[in-house]
């Protein structure tokens, strides 16, 4: 408090009633200035908001943010401070205010707007997928980078019983952590010329329905094979109903699977098996390595915000 504030203060208190003044009128209330509007898009979920106090016959002493409105509990992280981080926003429009108050416990206030915006929603396109066949021939292991094909199968090799589950992933690194996935489909397109089967269909067989599942641990291109296969879930998984149809492309929707691939940090990526594993049944799908289908590789076309 400055002396002139003190002295007048002082004559006015001891001078109410023969001059009729009021000690208030002595004082200015402070100005509080809490800054411009401002706009943050997410994910960034922080702000920091700077005001100001100025006090025409005095000074100001202290400062005081809160949040008026708003559709979430934001966290103020200094909220005795003239500067201020804010934390924990949603989309939409917050009212924050600021209080000043001087040495002679007059109070200004001022507000200011937040507006948070939602993340912009993107789509990514992905391929080429890793593909490996995780393959048996007559008890023997026969895992092995696919090549013109992408399959699940059981059939046998001159009267030698064959099965084969294909693994497949896709680089997700490019989405980040923390987003929200929309919506995720995987492409597969069937194989018009398959090397395998029959030879001629695509699909075969009474009960060639097949699963999408997510695999749940990490595997290596070094050491995958049939008796050494990375483990998979059901949770989530996607079934392929079967099909007579020897060519049929599928638009596969497996958001479940790929939002707990980004959400979780465990992108192992999936595995395809038949259903039932029995002979003379195949799903043959044109892999990344077909040269003569380049329009029908894999893809996995994933949306999110």
């Amino acid at each position: 408090m400055t002396i002139t504030k003190y002295l007048l203060s002082s004559l006015c208190t001891l001078s109410l009633f023969m001059i009729g003044c009021k000690k208030e009128d002595l004082n200015k209330v402070p100005v509080a200035d809490a800054g411009p509007s401002k706009n943050i898009t997410l994910p960034g979920d922080s702000i920091t908001l700077s005001g100001t106090g100025s006090d025409a016959d005095g000074k100001v002493v202290a400062y005081a943010w809160s949040q008026v409105s708003g559709p979430a509990a934001t966290i103020i992280v200094n909220p005795g401070a003239a500067s201020t981080l804010i934390t924990g926003f949603i989309p939409g429009s917050y009212i924050f205010q600021l209080a000043v108050t001087d040495d002679m416990g007059a109070t200004g206030v001022d507000t200011t707007i937040v507006v948070v915006n939602p993340s912009p929603i993107s789509t990514l396109t992905l391929y080429p997928p890793t593909e490996y066949a995780v393959g048996i021939v007559n008890g023997a292991d026969a895992t092995g980078p696919t090549d013109i094909s992408v399959e699940t199968d059981g059939w046998t090799i001159n009267s030698i019983p064959t099965y084969v589950r294909a693994v497949m992933k896709f680089d997700l690194s490019a989405i980040p952590s923390g987003a929200t996935i929309k919506s995720a489909n995987l492409y597969l397109y069937s194989n018009p010329t398959p090397g395998t089967g029959n030879f001629i269909d695509a699909n075969y067989g009474s009960t060639n329905s097949f699963t999408i599942q997510q695999i749940t641990s990490n595997w290596s291109t070094s050491t995958l094979g049939w008796f050494n296969q990375p483990a998979a879930s059901t949770t989530n998984q996607v079934v392929i109903p079967t099909t007579s149809q020897s060519q049929l492309d599928l638009n596969v929707d497996v958001t479940p699977l790929i939002a707990s691939m980004v959400n979780n940090n465990a992108n192992y990526g999936f595995l395809m098996r038949l259903e039932n594993e029995v002979y003379y049944n195949s799903r043959i799908f044109v892999s990344s390595h077909n040269a003569t289908y380049p329009n029908k590789h894999p893809k996995l076309v994933v949306v999110y915000q």
